[in-house]
């Protein structure tokens, strides 16, 4: 048959989306015995106009795999969510409007959150769609729709029952930008230069000599604290110094924990500068001294500095510490800051009531539930496990913000008790509901006046239940026995985040995993190797990368990198895969061209050795091809596919079998129907193993031929080749490759001389001392003779060149 000319993508990719959609070919299905393959798809945050290739790069390496599932037979879960709630969205929004959510009402805000979430939802759909993904929409879920919310709520309520919740008003890390509580694990780590900065304290008459990064924090300053073994420090004990400055005295106290040879032995205790200043606070009962206000100013007890931004009142302090000789030396340093990973604010601690999740008492058993879990790559675990090894504190979930899930929480007016919904009211929302509860809305003290609980949950504490929200725990369509799904695919950045705090709950929840395999991608970056950022002028729009190459050659480059390595932005690998999607059609029009009239039923096995040598090859490829992406190294099946067709289909096996699939007459009918059969299972063999990878010309050529034959709606519905190890014949590859050594150095000497492989050569000698030399070229001796178009093939005679392979000598008369 004939193909049309050339393949437009621009055609036939919305075709086929559009077919694949009608089809219902992605669509689950809830009663089908098939075995379920679920993918708990990553919900991307609802927070970018334009998303960038390293977007669709990691999304499309989970794809591949969801592809290659549904051709192995599986009922294929694929979902999509929108990570749509909590403090990305709400930075997101007050970015873009510019506006400061505490000038206007939490219903207004609200309002404008759900509006640019649905927006950029939109542009997540366009660029999943244009790129092909086999997602069933019909499963879409919004992390701050009514299931999500109901699943939330009930972590919240299953998690307080079972006392791993408590409610805290104790020290917290807080982002002054944002102005909300962080947890551990939204935190980063910046290299700043700053200074140590030498105060004098006086006590009685002596000068004591603190060593500081932040004056700013002496206003905060509750005790001074020595090492016990300190001999310089050992006659203040139970003495008092005073602040310089501000006019008060603090005591003096020792602790086995400081250093003596940090700084000058002596240390400062704030509240707070550090998890140390926490720590000693609550030891020793010291003074609360709060001088620093939600948005990252002095408050009243900072005295005259009241009002002025941290920075500004640092300079400040330091200025009049020089001007009244208190300030002795400044030492130029440069040390680590934490800082809000999401805005680059350094943190600082303020002591807010807030509920947490207890982790640190069971890390031992979450290092354990981890190891249920098949890594993908391996080594990727260690990550997880030097997080949990290294936690310091619990998972604080309260955040002060407007946009995001509720806590299904009211506090008795009266009592103060805690006041939980019923199940079965979930979801709720105490800021706009009254409690109803057991007892008609009562509190069992008799109260009915309560006080909802107006902060909201921690986004991840939502994300983590995404396994949950799949299965839709708690729901009237709750799916039983769908715990735990096959595969999490995520990015290495988050497994602190979203692995970790996922495995957490599934542990606390049910005691088991919450998925059998996990993937982990790199990042796509820009042709440099930098993280991809508007800010950087770096960044890559995914639309504009497919309207130039197609999605199959962005596919094409998203395969082109092994899991979990990051995958700097190349566009001539695109264009790579364009010219092989070229390659593809062109190699499929002179494929097609000769099967008019065949049928697989012709010819059970080939009977020559060169189809005998493609066929072979062919079943290694497809065994290795499934171990690779039953393993999920999509990379590497791609890699061998793509080194397959060029190199053995194309280049040498079309080439050779033309002159039996033109001159039947010649060569005979049956062995005409021999090479039909190795281009046949050949071409089609390439399709399937390459249709994860490049859906749509794959479906294009698929339709156009094979459709027919294998009665099959879509390639992407048809069968995974499996390998016939009947076929696996390692004398026809041995006997195949001494052919190609041979083909191979006949057109380098026609390239050199300038020569057309069309040309007529008269006379090719082949000599060697290999055993059964010319018996094995003997049974190949037609397919050379036409391939290389050479009149007579020889074993004795003058040779000059030497083959590169097998060091065969070669003389070829022209």
């Amino acid at each position: 048959m004939e193909l049309p000319q050339n393949y437009d993508p621009k055609i036939a990719e919305p075709k086929w989306q559009k077919y694949w959609q009608e089809q219902k070919v992605f669509q689950f299905k809830p009663k089908s015995k098939a075995q379920i393959y679920s993918i708990d798809t990553p919900p991307p945050y609802a927070s970018a106009d334009h998303l960038h290739v390293g977007h669709g790069m990691h999304y499309s390496q989970f794809e591949f795999i969801a592809r290659y599932k549904r051709m192995r037979g599986f009922n294929v879960f694929f979902p999509m969510g929108y990570d749509d709630n909590g403090l990305p969205t709400e930075r997101y929004v007050e970015k873009k409007h510019n506006l400061d959510k505490s000038k206007i009402s939490r219903k207004e805000f609200i309002k404008l959150c759900i509006e640019d979430t649905k927006i950029t939802g939109q542009t997540y759909h366009d660029l999943f769609t244009r790129l092909g993904f086999s997602i069933d929409w019909n499963l879409l879920y919004h992390t701050i729709g009514d299931k999500a919310r109901r699943v939330a709520q009930i972590s919240f309520l299953d998690l307080y029952k079972k006392g791993r919740l408590e409610r805290t008003d104790y020290p917290t890390m807080w982002c002054t930008t944002c102005q909300t509580t962080i947890a551990q694990a939204d935190l980063g780590n910046v290299d700043i230069t700053s200074h140590f900065n030498d105060v004098v304290f006086k006590c009685g008459g002596q000068d004591l000599i603190i060593s500081t990064t932040r004056p700013e924090m002496l206003s905060a300053c509750v005790a001074l604290f020595y090492h016990p073994d300190d001999a310089r420090y050992a006659q203040l004990k139970g003495k008092f110094a005073a602040v310089p400055l501000f006019n008060y005295e603090v005591p003096i106290l020792s602790d086995e924990s400081v250093a003596q040879d940090k700084g000058t032995g002596l240390m400062m205790v704030c509240t707070f500068g550090d998890k140390d200043d926490m720590e000693k606070w609550h030891k020793y009962m010291l003074p609360l001294r709060i001088t620093i206000d939600e948005a990252g100013r002095m408050n009243q007890l900072s005295g005259k500095y009241a009002g002025k931004k941290l920075k500004a009142a640092r300079a400040e302090i330091i200025e009049e510490l020089k001007s009244v000789g208190l300030l002795i030396r400044q030492q130029q340093i440069t040390h680590a800051v934490n800082t809000h990973e999401r805005c680059g604010t350094e943190i600082e601690f303020l002591k807010k009531p807030q509920w947490q999740i207890k982790v640190l008492d069971q890390k031992e058993e979450l290092l354990e539930i981890a190891q249920k879990v098949n890594w993908y790559p391996e080594h990727m675990k260690v990550r997880y496990e030097h997080w949990v090894k290294n936690l310091q504190w619990n998972w604080g979930i309260s955040r002060q913000r407007y946009y995001g899930v509720p806590f299904p929480v009211w506090y008795c007016k009266k009592c103060r008790g805690i006041l939980l919904p019923e199940e079965k009211d979930l979801p709720v929302d105490p800021r706009e509901e009254k409690f109803k509860g057991k007892l008609n809305g009562k509190c069992s003290c008799g109260s009915t006046e309560f006080i909802p609980e107006m902060d909201v949950m921690d986004t991840w504490m939502t994300s983590s239940c995404t396994p949950e929200i799949n299965a839709d725990w708690g729901g009237k369509k709750e799916r039983k026995d769908f715990l735990p799904m096959s595969l999490r695919p995520q990015a290495h950045d988050i497994i602190r985040t979203w692995a970790f705090y996922t495995l957490t709950k599934s542990y606390f929840h049910h005691h088991n995993i919450p998925w059998r395999n996990i993937m982990i991608s790199g990042h796509g970056q820009d042709p440099h190797g930098q993280k991809m950022s508007k800010s950087k002028s770096n960044f890559i729009v995914a639309q504009d990368v497919i309207d130039k190459y197609s999605a199959d050659a962005f596919r094409f480059w998203a395969a082109s990198v092994k899991l979990g390595d990051d995958l700097p932005f190349q566009e001539k690998d695109v264009l790579t895969g364009q010219k092989f999607a070229t390659k593809l059609w062109n190699a499929s029009k002179l494929s097609l061209k000769h099967l008019e009239g065949y049928h697989p039923k012709n010819l059970n096995k080939p009977l020559e050795v060169f189809d005998k040598w493609m066929l072979s090859k062919l079943q290694k490829l497809i065994k290795l091809s499934t171990e690779s992406f039953d393993q999920y190294e999509y990379s590497k099946s791609k890699a061998e596919v793509e080194n397959f067709f060029w190199h053995v289909f194309c280049d040498y096996y079309l080439e050779i079998v033309k002159d039996r699939l033109y001159n039947p007459e010649k060569r005979g009918v049956k062995n005409r129907q021999s090479a039909q059969l190795g281009v046949y299972q050949g071409l089609l063999n390439v399709l399937k193993l390459m249709a994860p990878i490049m859906p749509h010309i794959t479906e294009e050529i698929y339709q156009l031929y094979f459709a027919g034959k294998e009665k099959k709606k879509s390639v992407h519905a048809a069968d995974w080749p499996e390998a016939n190890e009947k076929l696996i014949d390692g004398f026809s590859e041995g006997v195949g490759a001494l052919g190609v050594d041979v083909i191979s150095t006949v057109r380098k000497f026609r390239s050199a001389n300038q020569m057309s492989m069309k040309d007529e050569l008269q006379e090719i000698v082949l000599v060697s001392e290999l055993p059964d030399f010319q018996k094995k070229i003997a049974l190949i001796i037609d397919d050379l003779k036409a391939v290389m178009k050479v009149k007579e093939l020889k074993f004795e005679g003058e040779t000059t060149l030497e083959s590169e392979t097998f060091k065969i000598q070669v003389g070829i008369i022209k």
